[in-house]
C-alpha cells in the first residue's frame, strides 16, 4: 500500500502510549492499533485532527505517500 502511517514514530517522539493517546482522542486502543499498523481503509478528518492536536504535529508527519 503506498500510504505509509508513521503514527508510531510520532508517538515515540512525543513519549505517549497507545492507551493514553486513544483515551485523549476518544477512540479505542483497538482502533488506534488498526491506524498505527496501516490496516485502516480510511480515517476521519476529525480523528486525524485530534491526533495532530494531541501530538502537536501536522497530518504529513503521520501520513506519507510512497510510489510502489
Amino acid at each position: 500500500m503506498p500510504i505509509i502511517v508513521n503514527l508510531d514514530v510520532m508517538m515515540a517522539k512525543r513519549k505517549i502510549s497507545s492507551m493514553e493517546l486513544a483515551e485523549r482522542i476518544g477512540i479505542t486502543t483497538a482502533n488506534l492499533s488498526i491506524l498505527k499498523t496501516g490496516k485502516a481503509k480510511a480515517v476521519r478528518f476529525s480523528t486525524l485532527e485530534k491526533i495532530c492536536e494531541e501530538l502537536e504535529c501536522q497530518p504529513g508527519d503521520i501520513l506519507e505517500f510512497r510510489k510502489e
